[in-house]
């Protein structure tokens, strides 16, 4: 069979990041900004010459676009996380701008009545390795954005997973930097494909919640370039995304929304970037600094002490100590990419029809397609149908799936809320999506009787399962933005609740389903165990598709789950109620410092590998009701481009995908542990197989050298292994090269 290439990122097409050829103008183009010919920095350029001072300054800082306190929504405003007003004379629309990356936010029920399609948490969609269902999931989102109105969606989460307990880690999508920047970047592109401008967010190391306005992510600058760096590199170039986002933290002792470093020579100097940098709400620090710095807009600004980039930055440009031509290019980076995404020939509409049906069922599938099955003990699932009686257990399992925390919630029509938390001056409640496990169970299993508990009662839960053919428990733990965990243990007793279930019942099998990794003191009782994270809008069908077998799993954990917090190389935690959480506040208590030079570029299972640590399970892990196998491994270089080429076949009875995971090695002093190199998602028919190409990214070849500004492959034989997850021996090829350097 032919060969196909994946993932087809060669050296040549790497080596420049630069998202559009125009060279970025100083002086407005003679053509009108309406000629649809002209590129989109010519358009801006001559688009800026023509607006006021107040025009200008109306677009580079603005507050929250819902009620706060006192504070009314902005005449004009949708009511969502930003608005910046229309200029009608120019011809230019209104920025509406809306959260965030799982879909379509409605933030304290600002818009009462409006509905959304809650896409699965990007963890959910790093597991199941699919660019091409990242391009899908992005764009349902543009087109739910667009047809309510919003031109801007804060999406796109690049940040790695350090922190295996980090509050956001479920909007995150892995550890690895190459599976975040494409998966990232191929959500950004779909996003974009519906003529809504996306974010990418958050420029960089944005890794726990805790202290999050005071902790500062220090990382030498050549680990910075080889992990969180190189993931949000790979979706710009993917994604092309209008706009960047900082976080709030520091990054080697500068709060990200002013760090020159980062901003300026990196993004914008040496990659080229020509879109607009926005601030995260609330994480402004300062006028002056910021503005050199190179942010470019003051998101959210009355979250922060003062309107830094209102009346203190015209004062500054008066002053002479901000140039007049930084302002120009604060708003011409707007209007480029507004441009570009066609925002602004083709504005969006509000009230266009939206088609929620067929989107639940996209994001069923995508679901589907992430679902990570971990344990399988006697081929104990797929569970046969017509069982007598099936015991289902877990808060709310009869009404919904859980979501995720924070700015990022969506909740359709239909959701569940509790008490959750306070934030930014909103309750921010805990919701559970409008997707009944209980009740997609009852609908797959042809079971005589499906009896539920909710699990607050654990005698009588554990009285129920000893007269039940099978126990299902719906475990979860709850994260938020704003709120890390502490330490990875189920909350609320529920390892007690699931250690005595299965004690009464050894055919218990648990659904976990939660923001990251968690411990399983358990896992010897329990045959099965299914990592769900939060599987949004069509979750509880997706999960009952797995458990009966309509669904082959497919998912691969996109995070490691560590045996326990001693193997983190930061198991100690800073205690939350020392440190000021809530954004747009001045650091009490001073800046903290979290030295990530400790584990460096080795994030997640390299430093498991670098350590010789065993997990719980390892990045990449994920089992199926099929087998499958690699052969045929061999690598090649040619003008600059590595490449693998290997065949898979599936050995079992039934149809499934696998995930052929490619890693490299560097052994010996100057070396390298293995890093994820390349991989695939290859569907197959029982007793087939398909001969597949992947182009292996050269930076992950490479050690970045921070005094050149470039990147550096040694001379010497690198090991290739084709594996299943990062701790799989599978099968391993060796490749000679020789010394070479390439541009960032």
């Amino acid at each position: 069979m032919p060969a196909k290439i994946r993932l087809a990122l060669s050296c040549a097409a790497l080596s420049s990041l630069s998202t559009n050829g125009a060279a970025v103008q100083s002086q407005a183009d003679p053509r009108s900004a309406s000629d649809t010919n002209a590129s989109p920095d010519e358009r801006a350029a001559k688009t800026v010459a023509q607006m006021t001072q107040d025009e200008k300054f109306a677009w580079i800082s603005g507050p929250m676009a819902i009620p706060i306190g006192d504070a009314k929504k902005p005449e004009g405003a949708l009511g969502s996380a930003a608005y910046y007003p229309a200029i009608p004379r120019l011809g230019i629309p209104a920025q509406q701008q809306s959260d965030a990356s799982l879909g379509v936010g409605n933030l304290g029920g600002v818009r009462p009545g409006d509905n959304a399609t809650a896409l699965p948490s990007s963890l959910l969609l790093g597991a199941a390795f699919d660019p091409e269902g990242a391009r899908e999931t992005g764009a349902l989102v543009g087109r739910e954005a667009r047809a309510k109105g919003f031109t801007v969606q804060l999406a796109g989460g690049a940040n790695l997973i350090r922190e295996p307990r980090g509050g956001r880690n479920f909007e995150y999508v892995s550890e690895d930097p190459l599976l975040t920047g494409v998966i990232a970047g191929s959500s950004v592109a779909g996003i974009q494909s519906q003529g809504v401008v996306s974010t990418v967010k958050h420029f960089a190391v944005n890794a726990q919640e805790t202290g999050r306005v005071l902790v500062s992510s220090d990382l030498s600058p050549a680990a910075l370039h080889e992990s969180d760096l190189l993931a949000f590199k790979i979706a710009i170039k993917i994604g092309q995304p209008g706009s960047v986002m900082p976080g709030y933290n520091l990054v080697n002792g500068d709060w990200a929304s002013e760090n020159a470093y980062l901003i300026n020579t990196v993004l914008k100097g040496e990659w080229k970037y020509p879109g607009w940098v926005m601030s995260d709400w609330g994480a402004v620090h300062s006028t002056v600094k910021a503005a050199l710095a190179g942010l470019d807009v003051q998101s959210g600004a009355n979250l922060d002490p003062e309107p830094y980039f209102g009346a203190p930055l015209r004062a500054a440009v008066a002053a002479g100590k901000v140039p007049q031509a930084r302002i120009d290019d604060m708003v011409r980076r707007q209007l480029r990419s507004l441009y570009a995404a066609g925002v602004i020939d083709r504005p969006p509409q509000t009230g266009a029809p939206i088609d929620y049906i067929a989107h639940r069922l996209v994001v069923q599938r995508a679901a589907e397609r992430g679902l990570v099955l971990l344990k399988n003990e006697g081929d104990t699932l797929p569970l046969a149908k017509g069982a007598k009686r099936i015991l289902v257990i877990g808060r709310h399992a009869d009404v919904g799936v859980l979501a995720g925390g924070g700015s990022s919630t969506v909740t359709p029509i239909g959701s569940l809320s509790t008490k959750g938390m306070s934030f930014m001056g909103t309750e921010m409640q805990k919701v559970y999506h409008p997707s009944s496990p209980l009740t997609a169970i009852r609908a797959e299993a042809n079971a005589a009787q499906v009896e539920f508990l909710d699990g607050a009662d654990r005698a009588a839960a554990i009285a129920a399962a000893r007269k039940a053919d099978t126990v299902v428990i719906l475990a979860e733990e709850w994260r938020s933005e704003g709120l890390d965990m502490q330490g990875l243990g189920l909350p609320d007793n529920q390892d007690a609740l699931i250690d005595g279930v299965a004690s009464a019942n050894a055919k218990t099998i648990v659904v976990v389903e939660s923001g990251g990794p968690v411990a399983m003191p358990w896992l010897a009782k329990v045959p099965a165990v299914i990592a769900a994270f939060y599987p949004g809008s069509g979750g509880g069908e997706a999960i009952a598709g797995v458990l009966f077998g309509r669904v082959n799993p497919s998912g691969h954990l996109p995070v490691t789950f560590p045996a326990s917090v001693a193997q983190l190389p930061h198991s100690e935690q800073r205690d939350p109620e020392t440190t000021t959480s809530n954004p747009g506040m001045e650091p009490k208590g001073g800046v903290f410092h979290v030295n990530y030079d400790v584990e460096g570029s080795d994030v997640g299972y390299r430093w498991y590998a670098r350590q010789g640590l065993t997990p719980l399970f390892p990045f990449g892990h994920g089992l199926s009701y099929t087998s499958f196998r690699h052969s045929d491994l061999s690598v090649q270089a040619n003008k600059g481009s590595i490449t693998a080429v290997f065949t898979v076949t599936n050995t079992g009875a039934r149809a499934g995908a696998d995930v052929p995971q490619l890693y490299v090695a560097l052994p010996g002093k100057g070396g390298f542990v293995t890093r994820l190199a390349g991989f695939d998602r290859v569907d197959l028919a029982p007793a087939a197989s398909e001969r597949i190409e992947v182009r292996i990214d050269p930076r992950l070849l490479a050690r970045y050298d921070a005094d050149a500004r470039m990147w550096r492959i040694a001379a010497g034989t690198y090991e290739v292994r084709l594996a299943s997850d990062a701790a799989d021996p599978g099968i391993t090829a060796t490749i000679e090269l020789p010394a070479a350097t390439f541009a960032p």
